[in-house]
């Protein structure tokens, strides 16, 4: 393959990393890599459908004034994912506005953001935001698509395991085969001689189909591990009085009340809380949640001095139970994200292993039959399927 070959595919790889990201990203409920803005509140830094690259807030460090923050919005738009940027700061959080806009997100109905909200921070040299146009009107696109896909394939299997993260995974894997196959008969068109009939046999890499596997199965336990966790919202009054609520709480006083800690997955998990607010205290910071079980934590609530509405934020880490809980807890003492990526990197290394052991670097046989008199697409790939 020449230079131009080479940064043509180079290219290819790229992009379709990017466009990956952001799919994943969207599904997983958080930006991975890279992120995109909807509407045209942040106009004239980002327009509607311009792309940012994203950092995470665990990476980022603290938000300052004048950062573009991605945050769990509770009202703006009837809540989710927002990016505004950040133009003060209080003792409750942060004061948030779109750089379009007037007036602050505060101004309105949103409550002050707490660090516990943000979730990226967009990439930023100097004062300028690095931006990339055009990149989520192009995602959007292509997300809608894999959603209808998705959704008309499980309407016509009746299996709800093609919605979602998985059903994307399935998805992506299933369409990387088929532009595999098309490759294959396109590239036939381009080499066969036009002679006598003859019969040989063409595989496919073994490397190839072991490395998407192992593809599908790191994207299924990362989302199983990071969709059900993040930050949970808990809505208190700190009230003028007593109350039986235990979120109705007189001023400056605490109260206890039970944290459910669910695990609708077979595996089970390791699953750390910790505060994301002032005024919240767990016991047990640490939960070992079995199969199909779930556990209770007891949260205690403080009110803060002054009356009103407050929301206070639990941040959940969870962890499938596969390396020993030792491991998985001085890992998660280094970093939060830590254990997640040994988890995949012995997924990955599991299948790998096993893929070389069964294949032992051999290709994966397929036969067909090669003939000097042009065939339909239909009928190569008839004889492609059987033998």
């Amino acid at each position: 393959m020449d230079a131009r070959g080479v940064a043509g595919t180079a290219l290819e790889v790229v992009a379709i990393g990017i466009v990956g990201a952001l799919v994943v990203g969207q599904v997983l409920g958080t930006p991975v890599l890279f992120g995109f803005v909807e509407t045209g509140s942040m106009a004239p830094t980002m327009e509607p459908g311009d792309g940012f690259v994203a950092i995470p807030s665990a990476v980022a460090g603290p938000p300052e004034e004048g950062d573009v923050v991605t945050f769990e919005a509770e009202e703006l738009q009837g809540g989710g994912l927002t990016t505004h940027r950040i133009v003060g700061e209080t003792e409750r959080g942060y004061v948030t506005r779109g750089d379009a806009n007037p007036f602050t997100d505060q101004d309105g109905d949103e409550p002050p953001v707490k660090e516990a909200q943000i979730v990226a921070h967009a990439l930023q040299i100097g004062d300028r935001t690095v931006v990339i146009p055009h990149l989520g009107t192009a995602v959007m696109g292509m997300q809608d698509a894999f959603e209808t896909v998705q959704r008309q394939m499980a309407a016509l299997t009746g299996s709800r395991a093609l919605l979602g993260t998985q059903g994307l995974a399935y998805l992506l894997l299933g369409l990387s085969g088929a532009l595999y196959v098309v490759d294959i008969f396109i590239d036939e068109g381009r080499t066969r001689e036009r002679t006598r009939s003859k019969q040989h046999d063409e595989g496919i890499d073994g490397a190839t189909v072991v490395a998407a596997l192992a593809a599908l199965l790191v994207v299924t336990a990362t989302a199983a591990m990071v969709v059900p966790a993040g930050t949970q919202s808990i809505g208190i009054v700190s009230a003028e009085f007593d109350s039986e609520r235990p979120t109705v709480i007189p001023a400056g006083e605490s109260s206890t009340m039970d944290y459910q800690v669910p695990n609708a997955g077979l595996v089970p998990v390791h699953v750390y809380l910790e505060s994301g607010s002032d005024g919240v205290a767990i016991e047990p910071e640490h939960q070992y949640v079995g199969s199909r079980s779930s556990t209770t934590a007891t949260l205690t609530l403080t009110a803060p001095p002054d009356t009103g509405y407050y929301r206070q934020y639990v941040t959940e880490h969870r962890y499938l139970a596969l390396l020993p809980p030792g491991v998985i807890d001085g890992l998660y003492r280094v970093h939060p994200w830590a254990p997640i990526v040994a988890i995949d990197a012995l997924l990955a290394g599991a299948i790998v292993l096993l893929g070389r052991g069964l294949l032992g670097g051999r290709r994966i046989r397929v036969r067909r039959r090669e003939s000097r008199y042009d065939r339909s697409w239909s009928s190569r790939l008839l004889s492609f399927l059987t033998p």
